[in-house]
Order: structure tokens, then C-alpha cells, then sequence
């Protein structure tokens, strides 16, 4: 299992938090995710053979919010 860091801009209030949640969890490989909505920061544990960060950053800026980073 990979561990990554996403940086979120535009999460605002706790329905943020968890559509950014269930956004990442929905796909497949992913298997934790803890958001931090002050920090703006999603921690994801997934399977790099099934999900890659560019599939991530895309399921979540369809939801409308910018990933501007990862660490």
C-alpha cells in the first residue's frame, strides 16, 4: 500500500469533508481516507496497481474543488 498526501482547496464545511471522503473511497484501490478540512489536506492509503494520483485529482475536481498539490 501507497500513502499520498492531497492538498484541497474549497473545502468549507463538514459536507466537504465527507463528499471529499466518499469521493476518494468510491475508487478502487483506495482503501483510507482522513480528511483534514482545516488544513485542506486529504490523507489517502491505496494500491498503486489499481489507483494513480492523477485518477484521484480527477474524482475529486469534478466535485469542484482544485487539488493544487500532493505530498
Amino acid at each position: 500500500m501507497a500513502k499520498t498526501t492531497l492538498e484541497v482547496k474549497g473545502m468549507m464545511s463538514d459536507h466537504c469533508k465527507h463528499l471529499v471522503t466518499k469521493t476518494l473511497k468510491d475508487l478502487d484501490g483506495v482503501s483510507a481516507v482522513d480528511v483534514d478540512l482545516k488544513a485542506g489536506k486529504a490523507a489517502v492509503e491505496y494500491d498503486e496497481s489499481k489507483v494513480q494520483f492523477s485518477n484521484m485529482k480527477e474524482a475529486v475536481e469534478e466535485k469542484g474543488y482544485d487539488v493544487v498539490g500532493q505530498q
